[in-house]
């Protein structure tokens, strides 16, 4: 099969090498899909980097573990009617060495979700590592229908959908972008207000909208958003952070204590599994229905994968980076 993948770790460039490999076989309990579509997410690429240190999990490693295909073979203990199943696959490469960046990837069974004949793959391999994060970042301290939910960077990948979940189920959303002229991207269906975080003072603006604080906050930068998220939240609300800019972050803890707030850590890796799971059955209703939509920034062929990387690594701009695999 032809595949991307890196022997050690450094600048995508220099590091990610495309050729053939050996086709991979299922396992009992796993399934082949032969992928169309490669989800690239920031997680892939620091992975990739060495990020805090981080070292080589496997000699080899095949990079993401997002994507979206169609099984074309399954190991034993699978019902082989999921042969010619369209799926969208998630955790590929999350504590396994082979993930989505080449033409097959196999997993074990659960891990290959069925996707809807009337969903693109791109949708598809969109859903995997920002969908459960976004998916947990809702939902992991109950039902969010007739609260108010705050979405931080509602123009990125995970902000998105989670605004789009949180709409779903019944929450009236709150956005920030970071700039003015961000806020001609805001999607009035699913937000409610939005707020631009360069205005004089977003936590009043916040205020206005939400007078007694908001339900939830759902946080990617909670070094810059602490205080903020402070300001504006209801007593016994909960901040839901899955990402921050400074390693060794500072918060306001007397003022988050007495407001009973709680501050929940989100590691995508590792949810429980079952969370994965029901995750991954919202997502697909969610979208079914079409609930659910996702902006794509660029495609990359497999063979400029190091592009897509590179792209991914820069930051900025807003939409899905993704990989498409020749079949």
């Amino acid at each position: 099969m032809l595949a991307s993948w890196y022997d050690d770790q450094g600048p995508a460039a220099d590091v990610l090498h495309v050729g053939e490999l050996p086709d991979p076989i299922p396992g009992p309990g796993e399934v082949r899909v032969r992928v169309t579509v490669s989800g690239v997410n920031p997680g892939d690429t620091k992975k990739r980097r060495g990020w805090l240190g981080s070292s080589m999990p496997h000699p080899r490693v095949i990079p993401h573990s997002d994507a979206a295909g169609v099984i074309d073979t399954v190991g034993a203990h699978v019902d082989a009617r999921r042969v010619g199943q369209r799926v969208w696959v998630y955790g590929a490469q999350s504590y396994r060495p082979f993930g989505t960046a080449a033409q097959y990837t196999v997993v074990p069974a659960d891990l290959a979700v069925p996707l809807p004949d009337h969903l693109g793959d791109e949708l598809g391999a969109s859903l995997g590592i920002p969908g459960i994060t976004a998916h947990r970042t809702v939902f992991a301290d109950g039902p969010v229908e007739g609260q108010l939910v705050l979405v931080h960077g509602v123009l990125g990948g995970v902000g998105s959908l989670a605004a789009q979940l949180a709409h779903w189920a019944g929450a009236t959303v709150i956005a920030t972008v970071r700039r003015t002229t961000d806020l001609d991207h805001v999607d009035p269906a699913v937000i409610a207000h939005a707020v631009a975080m360069d205005t004089g003072d977003p936590a009043a603006a916040i205020r206005s909208y939400a007078p007694r604080g908001v339900d939830r906050v759902v946080e990617v930068a909670l070094s810059e958003n602490a205080d903020l998220d402070n300001a504006v939240a209801a007593n016994g609300a909960v901040i839901a952070a899955y990402a921050t800019r400074t390693d060794r972050t500072e918060i306001p803890f007397w003022p988050l204590l007495f407001n009973n707030v709680t501050l929940r850590l989100l590691g995508s890796d590792d949810f429980p599994a079952e969370a994965k799971r029901q995750a991954a059955r919202d997502l697909t209703s969610a979208a079914a229905v079409g609930a659910l939509s996702v902006d794509v920034r660029d495609r990359h062929p497999l063979d400029d994968i190091a592009k897509a990387h590179d792209h991914v690594d820069a930051g900025g701009g807003h939409g899905r980076i993704l990989v498409t695999v020749p079949q």
